[in-house]
C-alpha cells in the first residue's frame, strides 16, 4: 500500500507562488506515475499535472500550462508542483494521487490518493 502526505498550502495573493510536495512511502516510488488533482468548492476533482514513474512523460491542464511545473526526486520519494503566476481561480484543495508506471489524467486511473493541502489565492 502506498501512502501519500501532502504539504505546502496556504494563502497566497494573485501573481505568487507556492510549491507543494507530496511524500510518498510503503512503496517502490520510482515504479509509480504521480500525479496532482485539485478540487474547489462545489466542483469536481480535476487534473493538474502528471509525471510518468520514469519521468518521460509530463501531462499538464490547459489552465496551467506554463506556470505549474511538476517534478520529482526519486531518492527522497517525493513530488512537487512548482506553482508560478497563481490566479485566484486556482484556489483549491490540492491531491496528490499515484498509479502504476504510466501517468494518466483520468482520476478513476488512480488508485492511492493523499488528504489533500489547501491552496488559496487572494486578490
Amino acid at each position: 500500500q502506498v501512502q501519500l502526505v501532502e504539504s505546502g498550502g496556504g494563502l497566497v495573493q494573485a501573481g505568487g507562488s507556492l510549491r507543494l510536495s507530496c511524500a510518498a512511502s510503503g512503496g517502490t516510488f520510482s515504479s509509480y506515475a504521480m500525479s496532482w488533482f485539485r478540487q474547489a468548492p462545489g466542483k469536481e476533482r480535476e487534473f493538474v499535472a502528471a509525471k510518468s514513474w520514469d519521468a518521460g512523460i509530463t501531462y499538464y491542464a490547459d489552465s496551467v500550462k506554463g506556470r505549474f511545473t511538476i517534478s520529482r526526486d526519486n531518492p527522497r520519494n517525493t513530488v512537487y508542483l512548482q506553482m508560478n503566476s497563481l490566479k485566484p481561480e486556482d484556489t483549491a484543495v490540492y491531491y496528490c494521487a499515484a498509479r502504476l508506471k504510466y501517468a494518466s489524467q483520468r482520476r478513476d486511473d488512480y488508485g492511492y490518493w493523499g488528504q489533500g493541502t489547501q491552496v488559496t489565492v487572494s486578490l
